[in-house]
């Protein structure tokens, strides 16, 4: 075979790309996605109801230590725990999805100065670790805000 045929050959044998199997292509890959960000959407409202708040709000020893340190008392421990958990379950109501992860972004960047100020930086990585699919998922569920703002007028 000559080097000027083979290109008319392998072109001649690729399979067509159909606009409709372009759709069907993209749309398994929205598919794909939105399930990967359910997913840490999840993953996220278990970790900050069992890792983070669950030992705030039963007043862990370690938990209690830590706010006795910071000079916070048990008063500032049940606070956050309680704002940690209203976060983890706001992660899984689909109007709430992105105020929460953005509450929760918020209340990471408080635990990142606190680190930093009262901890010298000892777990000042975790909070930040956290705000990266926080901020993801308040990106990605934006449009959601449209709906809440509706039913916070009292619109549908």
């Amino acid at each position: 075979m000559s080097e000027t045929t083979a290109p008319v050959t392998l072109a001649a044998s690729a399979t067509p790309v159909t606009p409709a199997a372009a759709r069907s292509a993209t749309s398994g890959g929205r598919r794909v996605a939105r399930l990967a960000l359910r997913t840490v959407q999840v993953l996220l409202a278990l970790f900050y109801a069992t890792a983070s708040a669950l030992p705030k709000l039963i007043a862990h020893p370690s938990a209690v230590e830590s706010f006795d340190r910071m000079g916070w008392g048990s008063a500032g421990m049940y606070t956050i725990g309680a704002l940690e958990l209203a976060g983890a379950v706001a992660l899984l109501v689909p109007v709430l999805q992105s105020v929460a992860a953005t509450a929760l972004s918020g209340l990471m960047v408080g635990a990142f100065i606190v680190q930093m100020t009262v901890f010298d930086g000892q777990y000042a990585a975790t909070p930040l670790i956290l705000i990266v699919p926080l901020i993801l998922i308040a990106w990605a569920r934006r449009e959601q805000n449209a709906r809440l703002w509706g039913l916070v007028r009292g619109r549908s």
